[in-house]
């Protein structure tokens, strides 16, 4: 099971031999692509080889590429994730309407369900209005309870000034960590044979993501929980591996206890099983203890 995610944060040359990434830099470090989920290449000062991408590819390990601010840029998407990749892009175009609101209902649900949750446990008296909100969610969230809740949220967890479009630390930590997130599903939908442009209820012509961007949105919590606890006052090198690290935590789903690697690969199965057997009863989300 791969559960290794590996930072190049310095100059480095990156190979393959034999089984195994070498990173040539002061030392040389071995490291098996089997224990790897993701490479972040946070330096610009790295060169890899044509063979090393790849053996990545071939094992679906996801590689991001980050730029000279040493943000994610980029990343490494395979033309062809799994073997019947043909068959399943055939079944994503014929999924239904109906199937694809109910999913997305149950999606917006569960997200909102971990914002409350973050926020009780922060004692923050928001909470109960979310909770409202939970119920008065209607088909396919047509009332835009996403919307609403999310303003509720974030004004309770950052303050009344705050606003996602701001340009400062907090938002540029949520940004960060949302990036990461959505790479591990983008690598999640391609190793199972779909493609990521075609959402559920993401339809942006200039997202490429879209249907990771609908997937992810129950694990932003993870983010923002992190982030609020951070209380930053810079957003450097250290802050973003304390971040990256959110993939390695544990969370419980499917009646196990799970690093959040594991954890999207399951969810990710449960959605496409909800949307190929018409039953979105069967998505399986995680659990935290907070």
């Amino acid at each position: 099971m791969s559960w290794r995610i590996v930072v190049i944060s310095r100059r480095a040359k990156l190979d393959y031999q034999l089984g195994y990434m070498v990173v040539r830099s002061e030392e040389i470090t071995k490291i098996h692509l089997g224990e790897i989920s993701t490479v972040l290449i946070e330096s610009t000062a790295v060169s890899l080889t044509a063979s090393l991408l790849a053996e990545l590819t071939k094992k679906k390990i996801k590689v991001i590429f980050c730029d000279e601010k040493r943000n994610p840029s980029s990343e490494l998407i395979s033309y062809y994730g799994s073997h019947d990749t043909s068959n399943k892009v055939r079944k994503q175009i014929q999924w239904s309407k109906n199937i694809k609101e109910a999913v997305w209902t149950e999606i917006v649900t569960e997200k909102i369900r971990k914002q409350s949750e973050l926020l009780k446990y922060l004692r923050k008296e928001e909470a109960e209005l979310l909770d409202s909100y939970i119920k008065e969610i209607g088909w396919n969230d047509e009332t835009n309870r996403e919307g609403h809740a999310a303003k509720v949220y974030f004004n309770a967890l950052f303050g009344l000034d705050f606003t996602r479009t701001a340009d400062n630390i907090v938002n540029a930590a949520l940004n960060y960590g949302y990036s990461i997130i959505l790479s591990a599903f983008t690598r999640e939908i391609t190793s199972n044979g779909y493609i990521t442009q075609l959402g559920l209820f993401h339809d942006n012509m200039f997202n490429q993501f879209n249907l990771a961007s609908d997937l992810m949105e129950p694990f932003r919590m993870l983010v923002d929980r992190e982030v609020e606890s951070m209380r930053l006052a810079q957003f450097c090198h250290d802050e973003k591996m304390h971040i990256v690290n959110i993939l390695n935590q544990e969370v419980y789903i499917d009646g196990k206890i799970q690093y959040v690697n594991n954890a999207i690969k399951i969810y990710c199965k449960s959605v496409f099983d909800s949307l190929n057997e018409n039953d979105s009863s069967i998505m399986k989300f995680y659990k935290i203890e907070l």
